[in-house]
């Protein structure tokens, strides 16, 4: 049984009539004869009763009839809903960011992903970047946001921009007046950092621990806000990606360049290398790949 017969059937059904059936479907009498008679052949019995004035159903006919009326019904839904997710008229796609992107950098690519296809829901999951890659390595969201791993195997990164660590201090403090601040100027200050495993935090560690050590930390938080805020109360200084500058400053806070040395890490899409992304997740990564602004390292006053 196929939704061809199912079609046949149901439009024999209606009009009680082979000739007006057939031109309903715009098949000819003989060829949609044959596929009644296909039908029936492969559910073992007779459906209609035909007579040279009429066509009438039998009392199996009878119980198929609304059993096929539902069966198509169902089955143009799906067209319609599948052509309407291929067309982007309809959808959903989940994306998982690390809260430094999220906060920062994702609306704006939002915003214009809404614009283009308004009618295809997304989901944010605003996580830690090894979160990131779990939800994508366990399917649970089919585009991750992150810093670059350092294993990618089974994985396709898409790169968005190098982003850099800023220094980050209180608008009164000398540090904030100056071009450019030194990873010693800025731990000779109570150090502000997020809790571990934030990839931020290791991502500091590893890279100052050769030239200054252990990272001495006086305050922790789990929150980039919660950072910005105690930066700005003037409880210490803290280090954090660039992407974050407009999200300190509206916090009260200031951001200098950091050297010595310089902190570096891409950030871009991450998704699994054997799964094809589904018609939404695709133009979300078009939209990200294309609108996505990249933060300037400057100092701001």
């Amino acid at each position: 049984m196929n939704v061809k017969q199912l079609r046949a059937f149901v439009a024999v059904a209606k009009y009680q009539s082979f000739a007006q059936a057939g031109e309903h479907l715009h098949v000819s009498q003989p060829a949609l004869s044959l596929t009644i008679k296909a039908l029936e052949d492969n559910l073992g019995g007779a459906l209609l009763t035909r007579t040279t004035r009429s066509v009438s159903l039998t009392a199996e006919g009878e119980v198929l009839l609304p059993l096929a009326r539902r069966l198509l019904a169902d089955w143009d839904d799906t067209e319609e809903m599948l052509r309407q997710r291929f067309t982007l008229q309809l959808g959903r796609v989940s994306v998982a960011a690390m809260p430094a992107f999220a906060g920062n950098l994702l609306p704006h690519t939002l915003k214009v992903f809404r614009q283009r296809y308004p009618k295809v829901n997304v989901t944010v999951h605003d996580v830690i970047n090894e979160q990131v890659l779990e939800l994508v390595r366990h399917r649970r969201v089919e585009l991750g946001i992150g810093f670059e791993p350092e294993n990618t195997d089974g994985l396709n990164f898409h790169p968005l921009y190098m982003d850099r660590f800023v220094a980050v201090v209180p608008a009164e403090s000398p540090l904030s007046r100056l071009a450019q601040v030194s990873w010693a100027q800025l731990l000779a200050e109570d150090f502000i950092a997020l809790q571990r495993p934030s990839a931020v935090r290791l991502l500091l560690e590893q890279n100052v621990a050769a030239q200054h050590g252990k990272l001495a930390v006086a305050f922790e938080s789990h929150q980039l806000s919660t950072i910005g805020r105690m930066v700005a109360s003037g409880l210490g200084v803290s280090a954090v990606p660039a992407l974050c500058i407009n999200q300190m400053q509206e916090l009260g806070a200031r951001c200098v360049t950091l050297i010595e040395p310089a902190v570096e890490r891409r950030i871009g899409v991450i998704a699994l290398s054997d799964h094809k992304l589904s018609t939404a997740a695709q133009a979300l990564l078009d939209v990200l790949l294309s609108h996505t602004q990249t933060p300037e390292v400057t100092c701001v006053t």
